[in-house]
């Protein structure tokens, strides 16, 4: 059998997970073995008819008040056991923060190997993977040997396809937890109060970095002159406390693919570009014309940022372009 941890919110599977559905579909057809889902909360039934929609034939539902809460080393505890009942030969997750917690700790108490960022799964003798390395500027080939393969699906990189079947049926599955699996608890999400587009949805970002001192006025000024875009920053300027995490372009923020990215004082490290690598186009704006982002930039301006940016929003006031 081949198991898929699935996230939902509000009776929606969310995307991720649908992706990972998906493969975990092809590698159960590969095998012949059985696909299953497990997910948790009360509200987790509910999602029976579109797992199935993906091909899973049973659904693991865990309700359990303890799991009220997200909780990463029990959630790891019911999938690790579920694996275990139905003689599991593969755990697939979502790559989404929660999905790679949950089963990093599935591994260390299993003690195998997880794979991480998969795209692609040949299987064999033994499991032959494709999986993305340093945010998709590595792509590594390797093979997965384990009593239990473990892997996380990388985010967007598998087109979530149904497979016509039914709804799933639902099961309920207790897990056995033990009093440290609670230590961790999720309470609460703290929402970020800035307004605006998501980063990851904007048709134009307008990115801020060192160079703006923390001033940021100018490039939201911009911003709302042009339809569909969107402020972020560098990680450096997210260190430095000017902008929320929730901001932040790169390897470990936000991994944007709009029309256009205007990058305004951005140096341009490798862990920067990995976020925006998916841009149509650059328009670097940097006062050192031997900055890194300059030499990866579509254009360039060798200016100040705070004399570029203002009067970039004029011109565009000046036409009319904002409509």
């Amino acid at each position: 059998m081949v198991l898929t941890l699935v996230e939902h919110d509000n009776g929606e599977v969310d995307d991720v997970s649908l992706q990972a559905l998906t493969l975990a579909r092809d590698v159960a057809d590969d095998t012949g073995e059985s696909l299953e889902a497990i997910a948790f909360g009360p509200e987790a039934e509910g999602i029976a008819e579109q797992v199935g929609a993906y091909g899973a034939a049973v659904l693991n539902v865990v309700d359990d008040s303890d799991l009220d809460d997200y909780a990463p080393e029990a959630y790891a505890r019911a999938v690790v056991q579920c694996a275990e009942a139905a003689d599991t030969e593969a755990v697939i997750a979502p790559g989404t923060d929660r999905g790679a917690e949950t089963l990093s700790h599935a591994a260390a108490k299993l003690d195998e190997t997880m794979a991480a960022e998969v795209t692609d799964v040949d299987v064999g003798d033994t499991y032959g993977i494709t999986r993305q390395r340093w945010g998709g500027t590595l792509i590594e080939h390797a093979e997965l040997t384990a009593d239990t393969n473990l892997l996380t699906v990388a985010a967007n990189e598998i087109s979530p396809t149904e497979s016509g079947d039914g709804a799933a049926d639902v099961s309920a599955f207790s897990p056995d937890l033990e009093d440290g699996d609670l230590r961790v608890q999720l309470s609460r999400v703290e929402e970020s109060d800035i307004e605006g587009v998501p980063l990851g949805e904007a048709r134009v970002v307008i990115g801020g970095g060192r160079g703006t001192d923390g001033d940021y006025s100018a490039l939201e000024e911009l911003a709302e002159q042009i339809p569909n875009a969107a402020v972020g920053s560098s990680r450096a300027a997210v260190n430095e406390g000017w902008r929320p995490h929730d901001d932040q372009i790169g390897q470990t923020g936000n991994k944007i693919a709009p029309e256009i990215y205007i990058a305004a004082g951005i140096s341009g490290a490798v862990q920067h570009m990995v976020g925006c690598k998916g841009a149509e186009n650059i328009l670097a704006v940097n006062t050192d014309p031997e900055a890194a982002i300059i030499q990866k930039a579509d254009w360039a301006v060798v200016a100040d940022l705070h004399e570029t940016i203002p009067e970039v929003t004029e011109e565009l006031q000046n036409r009319g372009l904002a409509d």
